[in-house]
């Protein structure tokens, strides 16, 4: 029971409602647009193992790529594989399980998500490795995840359209948004690593307003979203919630005052996708 504990805090699995709210929306979207209808609950079963194995192996990846600069940082020296809390080989049979759950149940859905499977794979692994070598790695964070919705609308539909990009791309600003204020903590760490984030190029100061910045991107194409897809008022007081939240954010985490970085980074940020998700439902409910 220990090791399914340690196992369940490495893949931090209390943060699913970070990224399965938005891959539902991209689902529930594309049915509204093209049928006036839902989603069958086939098609969301597979989607929800899709992206659970999606976002198993992207963290399984990420700890064990990281686990010289996890055992290193200070601030990280005792999370799960750097303690020695479980075998790095147990951590790689749970990548590659979960890597083949995400193709099998890409494969239940349609020809397309098979074919892009790999596409996916391919991200999820590259991502782990962008602070090595940019400062944009909170964005390549924010559309790993951020692909989501697009996988979900090509799950219900077998085909392409932009417009699933549009919430796709409001998760991905707002991914890289927290992502990068929450890097903050590491910015001297960073620096002596040569390791790249917004943080350790621009300083605690440039890191809050790039965050800032993504932010209100994140709410733009929120908007965008509603009006492409013709939601109305229900929507929108969801995205009025989400503003609210995001503003919270910023206003308790300002410069050189890091203190309640983790809350607002994570703890608040996980019921965001959900109230979105849950009034653009309410919003689809009313108009089919």
């Amino acid at each position: 029971m220990n090791k399914v504990k340690h196992f369940l805090s490495l893949i931090d699995f209390g943060h699913t409602l970070f990224g399965l709210p938005f891959a539902y929306m991209g689902a529930f979207l594309a049915a509204f647009s093209l049928y006036q209808g839902w989603p069958t609950i086939y098609v969301l079963f597979w989607i929800t193992l899709a992206m659970f194995g999606a976002r198993t192996a992207a963290l399984c990846l990420n700890r064990i790529i990281d686990l010289k600069i996890d055992t290193a940082n200070p601030r990280t020296t005792g999370w799960i594989l750097p303690a020695g809390k479980l075998p790095i080989n147990l951590i790689w049979v749970a990548a590659f399980l979960s890597l083949a759950l995400l193709v099998w149940a890409a494969a239940r859905l349609n020809p397309l998500c098979l074919a892009l499977s790999p596409l996916a794979v391919a991200i999820l692994w590259l991502y782990s490795y962008t602070k090595r070598f940019t400062w944009l790695c909170h964005l390549f964070l924010g559309g790993a995840i951020g692909i989501g919705p697009v996988g979900a609308w090509l799950g219900v539909t077998g085909s392409f359209s932009f417009l699933p990009f549009l919430p796709a791309a409001a998760v991905m600003f707002w991914v890289a948004g927290f992502d990068t204020m929450y890097a903050c903590q590491d910015i001297e760490f960073d620096r002596r690593q040569q390791l790249h984030s917004i943080p350790a190029r621009f300083g605690e100061t440039g890191a809050l307003l790039f965050s800032a910045a993504f932010h209100l991107l994140t709410i733009v194409f929120l908007i965008l979203t509603g009006i492409f897809f013709k939601l109305g008022f229900w929507y929108y007081i969801g995205v009025g919630f989400a503003t609210i939240i995001l503003i919270y954010q910023h206003l308790i985490v300002k410069p050189g005052d890091l203190t309640r970085v983790g809350f607002a980074s994570f703890s608040i940020n996980r019921y965001m996708g959900a109230i979105i998700f849950v009034m653009m439902l309410l919003n689809i409910y009313l108009l089919i």
